[in-house]
């Protein structure tokens, strides 16, 4: 998560990106990177110990990464427009903070069954 966020800005600048739309990038993938590690912690929770596993953690996680990727592209498109990026912003938090209260919790009940 970290490294990716160091080289964002790099990254950015080979694609041309402004640099007030480096800035909302990093500050997506500051948001938005935790969210898609604790959904994937709770994917691999669940299927642990199941034959073909890797096929049906896609088929779990999958759709739950597609708001945040979405949100954290929309945002830096808005930027790139001209346009407010708060509400992108807030989605991403609305997303992140019951992910970081709920998943360590769904991990600990999903490893306890999967232990069983």
């Amino acid at each position: 998560g970290l490294p990716l966020v160091l080289l964002a800005p790099l990254l950015g600048l080979q694609f041309d990106l402004p640099v007030d739309s480096l800035v909302v990038l990093m500050l997506t993938l500051l948001i938005g990177t935790p969210v898609l590690s604790l959904i994937g912690a709770i994917g691999a929770a669940l299927t642990l110990g199941v034959r073909g596993g890797g096929v049906l953690l896609s088929l779990l996680v999958l759709p739950l990464f597609v708001p945040v990727l979405v949100f954290g592209a929309g945002a830096v498109e808005s930027q790139m427009a001209g346009l407010g990026i708060e509400a992108h912003v807030s989605i991403l938090m609305a997303l992140l903070l019951p992910a970081a209260a709920l998943s360590p919790w769904a991990c600990a009940v999903a490893l306890r069954i999967a232990l069983e």
